[in-house]
């Protein structure tokens, strides 16, 4: 069953859906709001368990996610919107395609994958879901994923950004990040979803980005009928938040090329 999600709602305009990563929240995205925000009503949630949102007691589903996605539209009173997501929120977004697609005007997916987790790699999901659990403590996150999360160039010369995002990453409450981290591990490949996509797509990737390198954009852009890569210099896994100025440039200039939404 869908949870109300807590949402960032500024601005008015064409809808923007705006989906964050993992483990952080609708705070990485402070510098899109204050920029599409003069322009377009810039929505952005935090997904179950993390932010000011519950997490409910469904089983871990990109789908769940998806669905909660879909009711916060519904109480907004917004039919369709332009959705974007980075990572997990990436995996989301394409869930939102697969079960709402009526819902969605134009798809922004920025450092994610269409393909599913390769055994291993859900394995390591659960032992970090178990560790969380057993130890809500766990240096785990700050330990192994932060470092994967930013490119060099932020480590070397961003250090004001790295301490924000380490502060994100710190704040992710245990619950949320075991269920997000089974929820992902268990999404279904969606290369399919995005060759059955009608609608633009962009996809946005860091140059730096170890987690969701450009292959992986290359791929998903190369499934889709009218996608279009952009590449930000400089930027990992978190591009909209390590070089939010190239990564905004490629989103207004995507907006504008859909024109005003029916």
């Amino acid at each position: 069953m869908p949870v109300e999600l807590f949402a960032r709602d500024v601005g008015t305009g064409t809808p923007l859906v705006l989906l964050h990563a993992f483990p952080l929240s609708s705070a990485m995205w402070l510098a899109q709001r204050e920029v599409f925000g003069a322009d377009h009503r810039v929505l952005t949630p935090d997904l179950r368990g993390f932010g000011g949102s519950p997490l409910g007691d469904d089983s871990p589903s990109v789908d769940a996610l998806a669905d909660d996605v879909a009711a916060l539209l519904d109480a907004r009173g917004i039919e369709r919107a332009v959705v974007g997501g980075l990572s997990m929120g990436g995996y989301v977004a394409m869930a939102l395609v697969r079960r709402h697609v009526h819902r969605v005007a134009a798809l922004v997916l920025a450092d994610t994958k269409a393909a599913a987790d390769a055994p291993e790699a859900a394995a390591n999901r659960e032992r970090i879901a178990a560790l969380v659990e057993a130890d809500p403590a766990s240096p785990v996150l700050v330990d192994e994923l932060l470092p994967t999360l930013v490119g060099p160039t932020t480590i070397e010369q961003r250090p004001l950004v790295y301490g924000r995002i380490r502060a994100l990453v710190q704040a992710a409450p245990a619950a949320a990040v075991a269920w997000a981290e089974r929820a992902m591990a268990a999404r279904p490949d969606s290369f399919d979803t995005l060759r059955a996509v009608t609608v633009p797509v962009l996809v946005v990737v860091g140059e730096e980005d170890r987690l969701s390198p450009p292959s992986d954009a290359t791929a998903m852009v190369s499934a889709t009928k009218d996608g279009r890569l952009v590449m930000v210099p400089g930027a990992g896994h978190l591009s909209a938040v390590e070089n939010p100025e190239v990564f905004n440039a490629a989103v207004a200039e995507f907006l504008r090329s859909l024109g005003t939404l029916d």
